[in-house]
């Protein structure tokens, strides 16, 4: 299992593996470029870590229940927390997801 780092613009780093980063078609890309992201560690400078850490979270709990079926499995809703809304919408629209 490939561990991809993310950092964010005040440095702190968050540990995903590559099959949980690339639900966000950006991310994706970005691996799978030749360019220096390719080395394991995308820094997001547009996102400080408490936005990333709600990413990070987020990714997660996509990749948990991606293939689950709402009918069969309780899935809880995943909380975003409100002062944090408008950022972590910026946040989706740009890493697509």
């Amino acid at each position: 299992m490939d561990i991809i780092t993310l950092v964010s613009k005040d440095n702190v780093e968050f540990e995903v593996p590559k099959e949980v980063i690339i639900i966000s078609q950006t991310l994706k890309a970005m691996v799978d470029s030749p360019f220096i992201e390719n080395s394991g560690k995308i820094t997001l400078t547009n996102f400080d870590s408490p936005v990333l850490a709600v990413i990070v979270d987020y990714l997660n709990y996509n990749f948990k229940y991606k293939d689950e079926d709402p009918t069969k499995v309780d899935i809880p809703e995943f909380e975003i927390p409100t002062e944090l809304s408008l950022e972590l919408l910026l946040a989706a629209d740009y890493l697509n997801i």
